[in-house]
């Protein structure tokens, strides 16, 4: 855990792991807008090999229209990034926290909806732990 996220370690290889964690972001209404292959990129510009690591840009329609509403800038924070990365013999899946996102609006009109990405990501980390 860290100051600004949602996580766990699970004994599934990264490609099972991924796997839940799509299926229970969908159960709550997420989609995947981005998907970026952390090591594949960094082979391929860099030259450097890293351990398999992941960023799905997770989009959950509802949420998001609400908080446009609300802060027309707030686009610039989206969409909720999701890591799932390799690690000590097994795979970390992170979601960064909703409501750290939003302090840094400083638009009370976002809290509410802050608080329901929050929860449904929490429900995809503890779904995928529950997995294990």
């Amino acid at each position: 855990m860290n100051d600004y996220g949602l996580k766990t370690h699970v004994p599934h290889g990264l490609e099972e792991a991924e796997r839940i964690t799509r299926e229970e972001l969908a159960k709550e209404g997420f989609g995947i807008l981005t998907e970026i292959d952390v090591a594949a990129t960094l082979k391929t510009k860099l030259g450097i090999d890293v351990a398999p690591y992941r960023i799905l840009g997770a989009c959950n329609p509802s949420l998001a229209a609400q908080a446009l509403e609300a802060e027309r800038d707030i686009g610039l924070l989206l969409p909720c990034n999701v890591v799932v990365y390799s690690e000590g013999g097994g795979t970390v899946v992170a979601a960064l926290d909703p409501g750290v996102m939003v302090a840094q609006t400083g638009n009370p009109d976002l809290d509410p909806v802050a608080k329901e990405a929050t929860a449904r990501l929490e429900r995809v980390i503890a779904a995928v732990e529950a997995a294990a």
